[in-house]
């Protein structure tokens, strides 16, 4: 199927590695012009290198600190000035810790917010000049299955993810009449680096040990296995594509059947 997504200039946040990389490294191989950011540069160049002998293609990385709006707004700067007005951007970011509710201060709901929900706000108030300017764009934000169906201990991420998807949807009609779909994937379990940091804290207090941790949450998803990334790589693709320029303001989970609700 041609996306009708080549040349387009895409921001993937957080794209050094997990799900976002495997992200940025789809739209590479349509053809689109990519720049990723996160915290660690050298993480971040290695990634870039790998993608480009890939993709046969310059992937741009900027440093980019998601909590702070300066470092934001450095970033779009930075990608305009190399890759032109951005179209496509996928808003993505490390979870929360994990933190039992007794433990929790003000303190770590303010970080939480900075980095889950004002980031996409920010992030969405720098892109949406020049989408306006072009009548055209698209928006995606990487939440996590906690939106629809909470996940037991995570009590920062279940009490925060839940409201970008609710921003998202409110404003949908601001940004439809300018050609701008704004939608947000619900990931299930995929095996990243926060997956299996996660289940080791869980283990250790449980007294039980990480195999065991992953075989219950394999047998909790109907489809018997953990989501490989290029799967929901595919989906954010295909949702940014001119395909699928009729969807906005959706929810889509790629979870392997994990979340059971109607809605």
């Amino acid at each position: 199927m041609e996306l009708g997504i080549k040349n387009k200039s895409v921001l993937v946040s957080a794209g050094s590695r997990g799900l976002g990389k495997a992200t940025a490294k789809a739209f590479a191989l349509e053809g689109c012009r990519v720049a990723i950011c996160g915290r660690n540069e050298e993480s971040l160049s290695e990634t870039a290198k790998e993608i480009s002998e890939i993709s046969q293609s310059n992937i741009l990385s900027i440093v980019c600190d998601l909590t702070d709006g300066e470092s934001i707004i450095k970033m779009f700067k930075k990608v305009e000035s190399t890759l032109g007005e951005l179209e496509i951007m996928v808003i993505n970011s490390g979870g929360p810790p994990i933190i039992a509710l007794d433990d929790l201060t003000d303190e770590h709901w303010e970080d939480a917010y900075r980095l889950t929900h004002l980031s996409a706000v920010r992030m969405v108030r720098s892109a949406l000049p020049n989408m306006r300017k072009k009548n055209w764009g698209r928006i995606i934000a990487i939440e996590s299955s906690s939106v629809k169906q909470p996940v037991a201990g995570l009590h920062l991420s279940n009490g925060i993810r839940a409201g970008v998807s609710g921003f998202f949807k409110s404003i949908v009609d601001d940004l439809a009449k300018n050609n701008i779909t704004i939608n947000t994937v619900l990931p299930g379990v995929y095996l990243t680096d926060r997956i299996l940091n996660n289940q080791r804290l869980v283990a250790e207090k449980t007294g039980t040990t990480l195999d065991e941790r992953l075989n219950i949450l394999k047998n909790n998803i109907p489809m018997g296995r953990f989501g490989d990334p290029q799967e929901l790589a595919d989906m954010i693709t295909f949702i940014s594509s001119e395909r699928a320029a009729y969807v906005t303001g959706a929810v889509i989970q790629v979870d392997g059947g994990l979340i059971r609700s109607v809605v």
